[in-house]
This record gives C-alpha cells, structure tokens and sequence, in this order.
C-alpha cells in the first residue's frame, strides 16, 4: 500500500532488467555509486526507512537498496519521484543526465563523446547503413541479426544508445557530416518493407541538409580502396583529429598525422568513385519508389 492510502504494485527487478552498471566502466561505477550514496543519506536525513521509502516512490525494498548501494541504474522516473518524496529542490532530480549516459555502453558513449566534439566527421561504410543515419526500426533489425543473440533489454539499451548519437545533427553550428554508403547495403532488405521505406526516407531527409554529404558507391564501380572494411574520420576544432578503419592498423583509432593521411587519402579516393551527391539522392528516391 502507498503512502496515500492507494494499493500500488511495488516495482522490482523483473519490472526493470537491464539496469546494471557495467562493471568495467570505471566512470560509471563511480556515478551510480554516488548518486546511490545521495539518495541513501536524502532518505536518512529525512528519517524515512527504506521500506517506507519504497512503497511511497513504487518500487520494492530489496530494489531500492540495490540502486543506494550502487548496484543498478535508478531510471529517470525514479530520480524524480524521489527528489518529491524526499523534498531534495530538484538537486536528485538533476543527476538524470549523468545516469542518462551511464545507461549506454561505454564504447558506444566514448564515440558519442568525440562525435560531439567534432566539426567534421566523414564515414564510408560497406556492411550496413551508418549509425549516424539509421533510424531505430533499422538499427533494432540489425542488432537482432547478431550473434550469439543480444537480451532484450540489452537490444533496447543499445537501440537507445545508436540514437542517442544522432543528437549530432541538432548541434549549433553543425559540423560538416559526409557518408559514402555501398549500394549493397542499400538493396539489402533489413526490418521488413516498411523500416526500409522509412529507412530510405530518412536517408533523403539528412541527405538534403546543407551540412550533409550523402552518396552511394554503386555496385558496378570499380575496386576501391575501402573494399577492406569501414573507414571513420573525426577532426576537432583544435586541429587534431582521430581515425579508424577495419583495414589498416588493425582496426585501432589512430591519431598519428602520417597515418591519418592515409586514411584520408583512401577516403578521399572512395568519395571520388562514388555517384555524386545529387545523383545518390535520386538513386535512394528510385529504391525507394521501387520498395
């Protein structure tokens, strides 16, 4: 029973998997178990007993001692309801961008990170369409392909955290964003009918912004120096700048200028075999239109 005299059913894990802290991620750790430790010594200092505590934010004890204790993620709506219940002004309820980001994987939210800081960011991919342009149907289609098979609540987490990143085209001023993506990967039926309609839609839609260059090797090209895997390239408003690529120094991001070179050289090369932009555009419209 609430506080209010209401009969509520108390959350519990099996309400919430997929919360955990990854245990590698030392900066993670480090942030549930401080807002964890705050929430403890809010609740304390207000005389409150967990137990009590519990029943008036919805969740059982046994979770709320978990999330003090640093051993799951409290959600947003947890955050919340206990910056109400334990009269905190606002200051528990502030830490929901912090644990926000600890909810993603740490690889995922360190690229995150430098995408961010970016002013220019290029990417040729030949495998699937580029995060930065997947829409999230896409992306949960894609990640359930995978093997050994994610958990749902992992699969979520991820979809999540994929999406996330785009928040890259809503930056003030935009940095400047090309892609190269294989025909293939296009005519590759991912999700259905329906995510690749909305998938190519959306594609058009970022394909249009002034910012954004978007093109398609096709399949009839010639042999192109990025046939050996992904290649990423991020430069920084300080002029340094970090690179990857699946063939070359064996797959590691790289920030030497003499290797960096190499990798823009080579992107440089598949953007110029590449159908200009305009064309690629009516080429996505023509897949589209027959989709």
């Amino acid at each position: 029973m609430s506080v209010d005299g209401e009969v509520r059913q108390l959350r519990t894990e099996a309400d919430e998997p997929g919360w955990e802290v990854d245990p590698d991620d030392e900066w993670g750790v480090a942030v549930v178990a401080t807002v964890g430790r705050q929430l403890k010594l809010r609740r304390e200092a207000v005389g409150m007993r967990a137990g009590d505590f519990g029943r008036a934010v919805g969740y059982g004890e046994d979770l709320v001692y978990k999330i003090e204790s640093g051993k799951r993620i409290p959600r947003p709506e947890y955050l919340d309801r206990a910056d109400e219940v334990l009269g905190a002004g606002g200051l528990l309820a502030a830490m929901k961008e912090d644990v926000n980001k600890v909810r993603y994987p740490k690889k995922v939210r360190d690229l995150a990170q430098m995408e961010a800081r970016a002013v220019e960011i290029g990417v040729y991919e030949n495998s699937n369409i580029p995060g930065l342009l997947q829409i999230s149907e896409y992306a949960r289609a894609l990640l359930e392909s995978w093997q050994p098979a994610y958990a749902p609540e992992d699969l979520e987490r991820r979809v999540a955290a994929r999406m996330a990143r785009q928040a890259v085209y809503e930056r003030s001023p935009a940095p400047a964003l090309s892609f190269v993506l294989e025909e293939g990967t296009l005519r590759r039926k991912v999700g259905g009918t329906m995510v690749r309609r909305q998938q190519f839609e959306r594609l058009l839609e970022v394909g249009q912004l002034s910012n954004v260059s978007l093109q398609v090797m096709p399949m009839d090209s010639a042999a192109h120096p990025g046939m050996s895997g992904r290649i990423e390239l991020l430069k920084f408003e300080d002029g340094t700048a970090v690179g990857r690529s699946d063939g070359a120094f064996n797959g590691r991001p790289v920030t030497d200028l003499r290797q960096l070179r190499i990798l823009e050289l080579r992107y440089g090369t598949i953007r110029a075999q590449a159908l200009p932009p305009g064309e690629s555009l009516s080429f996505i419209e023509q897949l589209l239109g027959e989709t």
